[in-house]
């Protein structure tokens, strides 16, 4: 079952008994005395998995890009997230909606696997100074960065001539 919800296990029990014998998630969180939303996502996931529900997943699950693509297109065709998570047997009705949402905010492509990890460091371009550059251009950048030397100094000096006037 999901850590990070409000219900406790004894409540999560109980809501589930409560679901079977026919009522529904508003009744529930007022006979509990819980807030609506983490009892209503546990009615949606009993729905999907019957008492299953208060069994925690081993795991995340991963999906691939054909996967979601084809469960989104099957959404947006008009078929239920509900009934879309229960054929699938995934967590909750709300992944699907997120990947619609996803798919509708960033296309096909955003329902590709993202890397993990830090980006790689493109190899091929060298830091300047490196021993790639020509002779002549490790010249001209070291000419350029003494000329600005040059230049600070020399306001510098003006800066300390005026102060001590």
């Amino acid at each position: 079952m999901d850590g990070r919800s409000s219900l406790t296990g004894a409540q999560r029990v109980v809501a589930v008994g409560l679901f079977e014998e026919g009522m529904g998630s508003w009744a529930v969180a007022t006979r509990l005395v819980a807030a609506h939303d983490p009892v209503k996502l546990l009615y949606q996931r009993w729905r999907i998995h019957g008492e299953g529900a208060l069994v925690a997943q081993p795991g995340k699950r991963a999906f691939s890009f054909e996967f979601k693509l084809a469960v989104v297109e099957r959404f947006l065709a008009g078929e239920s997230a509900m009934e879309l998570a229960a054929e699938h047997a995934l967590s909750s009705p709300k992944l699907v909606k997120t990947w619609a949402r996803t798919y509708r905010r960033e296309g096909a492509d955003g329902l590709r696997p993202k890397p993990k990890g830090r980006p790689r460091v493109d190899r091929e371009t060298p830091p300047p100074g490196s021993g790639s550059e020509s002779e002549l251009e490790r010249l001209r950048r070291e000419n350029e960065l003494l000329k600005a030397q040059v230049a600070y100094l020399g306001k510098l000096k003006a800066l300390r001539e005026q102060e001590r006037r």
